[in-house]
């Protein structure tokens, strides 16, 4: 009965904005590649998803960045990636320090919030992680906020149609990330715990499995596949529409694999023993409950330690009271914990 009370009020928020554009589906290869005109864009895409996979380490290589600037809360730097939209190409995060004491490690997290996140989320949880004495990094995800070009109302960019300008996105968001990791380790911090929800649970595990100075990770909605959320949620049904024919799951799945958390678990096993933390809901349609069964039991499978938590609600109501009391408990325990 409760289940079917969540599942109807998933659906519910899940129509709930009236701005959602069914955007002209586009390869892209541009935006991931350089390549000769008239070459099969099929062909270009999975030549740069082996490629990207095969050398991952180059893929979400961060190069140096000289142009930190902490301007009372907020933190600002170059992108490591350039866009065609100049708004976006300057990386943003706000700064939630903590009061800490004489002796004790210097702790601190990067926060990534979820797709279409408004300005004040995770901003509670910034506020409560550093009362608790471990300082708070909320990232601002590419696209969003002050990143937003002005021809967009929603993060569109971030996650569409357009196959090469998603993986462009993606890896843009992941080597903010880094950079935000690299900016609490020049500052002093020598605990960095990592927690992101929703497609920030997705960057975030990214960066976790590419950047070793990461201590924890929390991850906040998950699934193994980025391409089979888009495909099947009820959050990117308009994206899913995007696509028409023009490419199957199957191919969606390739090309984007670069930017799934899938192909990356197995590189925890060569990587010190971090905790880690999954955090699913039973109820969700945004990323359906069995994505997440998959890859919390792949990762279980390569015998890679993990805790798991499952939430009795859904993808929008883990924002809703008492849900979101629980979520919270959840996330900032385990970084208390191990941090």
């Amino acid at each position: 009965m409760l289940g079917r009370i969540i599942r109807a009020r998933e659906i519910h928020h899940s129509q709930r904005d009236k701005n959602r554009i069914i955007r002209p589906f586009e390869w892209g290869t541009s935006f991931v590649t350089d390549h000769l005109n008239g070459d099969d864009p099929r062909h270009v895409l999975q030549t740069h998803a082996r490629e990207a996979l095969n050398q991952s380490e180059e893929f979400f290589a961060l190069a140096p960045i000289n142009d930190y600037e902490l301007n009372g809360q907020v933190l600002t730097w170059t992108s490591a990636v350039h866009t065609p939209s100049h708004e976006n190409n300057l990386a943003r995060a706000r700064f939630f320090p903590a009061r800490e004491m004489k002796g004790e490690r210097r702790r601190a997290v990067v926060l990534l919030p979820q797709w279409n996140a408004q300005p004040e989320s995770h901003i509670n949880l910034s506020k409560i992680l550093s009362r608790l004495g471990i300082a708070a990094l909320r990232l601002t995800m590419p696209y969003h906020e002050e990143r937003k070009p002005p021809e967009l109302e929603r993060a569109d960019f971030l996650v569409s149609s357009n196959i090469g300008r998603t993986i462009q996105s993606v890896r843009q968001a992941v080597l903010d990330t880094r950079a935000a990791v690299r900016w609490l380790v020049t500052e002093g911090y020598d605990r960095i715990g990592i927690m992101g929800t929703s497609i920030g649970s997705c960057t975030a595990f990214l960066a976790f499995s590419h950047d070793a100075r990461i201590d924890v990770g929390v991850f906040n909605h998950v699934s193994g596949y980025f391409a089979d959320v888009v495909w099947r949620g009820i959050s990117t049904q308009h994206v899913r529409a995007g696509f028409g024919d023009q490419v199957t799951l199957e191919e969606l799945r390739e090309f984007w694999l670069p930017i799934s958390p899938l192909p990356f678990i197995n590189r925890l096993k060569g990587m010190r023993q971090r905790p880690m933390r999954f955090i699913a809901a039973r109820h969700d349609l945004t990323f359906p409950a069995d994505l997440s069964e998959n890859v919390i039991m792949e990762t279980k499978r390569l015998g890679i330690p993990l805790d798991v938590a499952w939430l009795p609600c859904g993808h929008y109501t883990s924002g809703e009271r008492p849900w979101i009391y629980l979520d919270g408990w959840k996330i900032v325990t385990f970084l208390r914990k191990h941090l």
